[in-house]
């Protein structure tokens, strides 16, 4: 079997040294790069790690310290070998505490230098081996216990391809109604991942100001904006190593999504107010539930962004489509309620069982548990749940008119507006904030009447005859 020896990365600011070493390292086998100084070596480790770096410490402006301090941040498991004419044991033990793998002082013979490049490419190899089997331990282990639950076929679809992708470093774009779960598939993914070492951020982008926004994702510098009185890291940066999770990316506005697509494309971010780039480092996941297709067609999402996220679509069905796995989330719910209140889980009876499986649940598996979690609370004799525990709207499943069905019957101003909020919140995929600017009301008189309509009525297909007016704010 033939060893493949590492890549090894010379910086020194004498020509005649770096000629003599890439001759002999290349005669050995190594596969070698150099850079003359300080300087060069820096903009040859932005271009990707080396297996190995050997650096002399004397330069000048950036010395060997500073390599060692720049290779330990992008990589702390990269063996860093200094070499230097004037050793002094101040330098010696300052650089055994920053992390050198070696320190030899020059002139050394060949052997030498062979004999420590060979350690350490042993060393970087077991270091990667060790690192790798912890990884696949971790990786069984999680994707047990933190699988997601669902037995449903077209739920298990979602997790094969999810498990699918998880070892890759392919960005995934996780489609699906609000409530579904979107997050925790993201989570998965994470936790089968190569990164689940780093850490798993996550960010709404539907939830912040685009000047807010913008500095949550990519940093900013001080004095930047009013208010910006230091500098701050972005998540982006923040999230180095690991995976970060976009939430409803079909909100973001343009100008953020030009600036998404750069980091995408080069992997660096450049804080707000800023002229340096930052580095980035993490595995993108995102979410949305909106049809990226069709805000593509209609110019609200811009088409390239939509290929850089879209690589790996994996679309998450609605509670109503996977009915059989109803059963098995109410008791996990159950379960984790009672873990958290430290009560023994209570059971559903078979009304409130027929209750559940029956309802379509438009807010989906997020819906399912709160309602749980508020039967739970309002079962306080027994241990089985009734369906009178239940919102209402679960047990009482009367269809009201939209508009006036029998002759001569006028709708009531009040039904007349709920058709037209619904139909509102149709046209604008169910996004409230965009339904009430388009209503012209706040959004808080929307959730009002949101709340005292239940969300009974379906949403229907086209404005409702009676041609209403938009309901004035309260």
């Amino acid at each position: 079997m033939t060893t493949v020896l590492p890549t090894i990365l010379i910086i020194d600011d004498e020509s005649a040294i770096l000629d003599a070493l890439r001759i002999l390292l290349k005669n050995e086998g190594f596969d070698v790069a150099t850079a003359q100084g300080g300087k060069a070596g820096l903009e040859q480790l932005k271009q990707g790690a080396p297996d190995i770096v050997l650096t002399d410490v004397r330069m000048p402006q950036i010395t060997g310290i500073d390599i060692l301090s720049a290779v330990r941040q992008q990589d702390p498991e990269t063996p860093v070998i200094l070499m230097t004419a004037q050793a002094s044991l101040q330098t010696a033990i300052q650089a055994v505490n920053e992390g050198a793998f070696y320190y030899i002082q020059k002139p050394f013979s060949n052997d030498d230098l062979l004999a420590i490049l060979r350690r350490a490419a042993e060393h970087r190899r077991l270091r990667a081996e060790n690192k790798q089997l912890k990884q696949e331990i971790r990786r069984r282990e999680r994707s047990v216990q933190a699988k997601p639950l669902g037995r449903s076929p077209i739920f298990q679809e979602v997790l094969r391809l999810a498990e699918q992708v998880a070892p890759t470093e392919s960005t995934v774009l996780i489609q699906g109604e609000s409530g579904t779960g979107k997050e925790v598939i993201a989570r998965y993914i994470h936790d089968l991942s190569a990164r689940n070492d780093g850490q798993f951020l996550s960010i709404n982008c539907g939830a912040l100001p685009e000047s807010l926004l913008e500095s949550e994702l990519f940093g900013h510098v001080r004095g930047s904006f009013t208010g910006a009185v230091r500098d701050k890291q972005g998540l982006f940066a923040a999230a180095r190593g690991g995976t970060f999770f976009l939430d409803e990316i079909g909100e973001m506005t343009p100008a953020t999504q030009v600036k998404l697509l750069r980091v995408l494309q080069e992997r660096e971010a450049i804080p707000v107010g800023g002229t340096e780039a930052v580095p980035v480092d993490v595995r993108v996941v995102a979410a949305t539930n909106r049809d990226l297709d069709e805000e593509v067609k209609r110019g609200r999402f811009r088409t390239d962004l939509f290929y850089r996220l879209n690589v790996i679509a994996i679309h998450l069905p609605p509670l109503r489509d996977r009915r059989d796995d109803i059963p098995t989330l109410a008791k996990a719910f159950l379960e984790r309620i009672a873990r958290e209140h430290g009560n023994k889980p209570k059971e559903l009876s078979a009304e409130a069982l027929d209750a559940i499986m029956a309802f379509d649940w438009p807010g989906n598996v997020r819906e399912l548990e709160n309602a749980l979690e508020r039967a739970v609370v309002l079962t306080t004799k027994g241990d089985t749940i009734p369906a009178s525990a239940l919102p209402v709207k679960l047990t009482e499943r009367r269809a009201e008119p939209l508009v006036a069905q029998k002759e001569h019957q006028n709708p009531t101003l009040e039904v007349i507006e709920r058709a037209y909020i619904s139909w509102v919140l149709q046209a604008e995929g169910g996004n409230k904030s965009r339904a009430a600017d388009v209503l012209g009301i706040d959004p808080s008189t929307l959730y009002r009447k949101l709340s005292k309509y239940e969300g009974n009525a379906p949403p229907p297909t086209s404005p409702p005859s009676a041609s209403p007016p938009a309901p004035s704010p309260e």
